[in-house]
């Protein structure tokens, strides 16, 4: 008799983070989904037992909640990913970013406790930590990064306050700055896992879409080490990635040619993939660009690729590239 497909239960399928997972997993018949009816979503005792009966569970909750259900994951010993910020940077729990590091695949296939990356975070890291570790980029570098997202970024209740009619923001042709005046909560994964040893100065915004991302990292040759250019930061890019399968790392050429008019943020969309450009500036400056669909490869689909390695599946199925 063939074995039972691993059964996999989405605590939080209503948002849009997991209602993207449950979308992109729907003609799977290598899993069971287990699901509960939109009006149970908050009831205890269902959600537990679902929990429960799963090999797998994808917490798409608030913090607070995905440390609640996480403990009850526990007790049941169900494999958990949790997409929220509870985990980034806790013990015990290892950062869901196979790219990472080449060590991080094999140590994600054997947890039972993965936090879900962020967004904004799986770029920074994945344009800084190889610069950090070759010695191009020293660790102490003051580092800014500015970044823009669709309004799916901020969930249901900001495409609801950037859709709602006569709102000032139904026509507004440009980006708007947010959070500018506290430390977002990408900041301490950022700062881990590139290695940088402060905290990058961070300026989120959102743009007048609903999906995509479009993150900026500039380097001021000042800060770089003196062996480091543009074209020694892109072949250290492309050499680092190039076994890859969801990091497409442009030639400068090619990076030169996209920069009129404009690095689409919405480029990547429908994608598990994440590309990244180097483009170089006759001062010396280097910029770092990095387009991701911030529901695919920026949370679902990095949620779905880590299930995968977590029930011995193929780390590519059910996803978009």
């Amino acid at each position: 008799m063939a074995n039972a497909a691993p059964k996999v239960f989405i605590d939080g399928s209503y948002g849009t983070t997991g209602l993207r997972i449950r979308e992109w997993l729907a003609d799977r018949d290598d899993i069971e989904v287990l699901s509960l009816a939109e009006e149970d979503r908050r009831d205890v005792a269902a959600r537990k037992a679902l929990l429960a009966e799963a090999d797998l569970a994808v917490l798409c909750l608030p913090d607070d909640a995905a440390i609640e259900a996480a403990a009850w994951a526990d007790e049941s010993g169900t494999k958990v990913i949790d997409p929220s910020t509870a985990h980034r940077v806790a013990d015990n729990w290892t950062y869901g970013l196979p790219e990472m590091d080449p060590s991080q695949r094999e140590a994600i296939r054997e947890e039972t406790h993965v936090s879900n990356p962020g967004c904004y975070a799986i770029a920074v890291i994945l344009g800084l930590r190889p610069l950090v570790e070759a010695g191009l980029l020293p660790e102490d570098s003051p580092i800014t990064v500015h970044a823009l997202s669709g309004t799916s970024g901020g969930g249901k209740g900001m495409i609801a306050r950037w859709e709602e009619p006569g709102s000032e923001l139904n026509d507004l042709p440009f980006e708007s700055p947010y959070a500018l005046e506290r430390q977002h909560k990408h900041i301490p994964e950022m700062t881990r896992y590139s290695g940088l040893s402060h905290e990058p100065q961070f300026v989120p915004s959102v743009g007048p879409f609903v999906t995509g991302m479009r993150v900026e990292i500039p380097l001021h040759r000042a800060i770089l080490s003196g062996a480091a250019t543009a074209e020694s930061i892109s072949d250290l890019l492309a050499a680092r990635y190039a076994d890859e399968k969801f990091v497409r790392v442009n030639s400068i050429d090619d990076s030169l040619a996209y920069a009129d008019p404009a690095f689409d943020p919405r480029a990547a969309n429908g994608t598990n993939r994440i590309d990244l450009s180097v483009l170089p500036n006759e001062l010396g400056h280097v910029l770092l660009i990095a387009q991701l669909d911030n529901l695919g490869k920026g949370a679902s689909g990095s949620a779905i690729q880590n299930m995968n390695l977590m029930l011995g599946l193929p780390e590519d199925a059910g996803l978009p590239d």
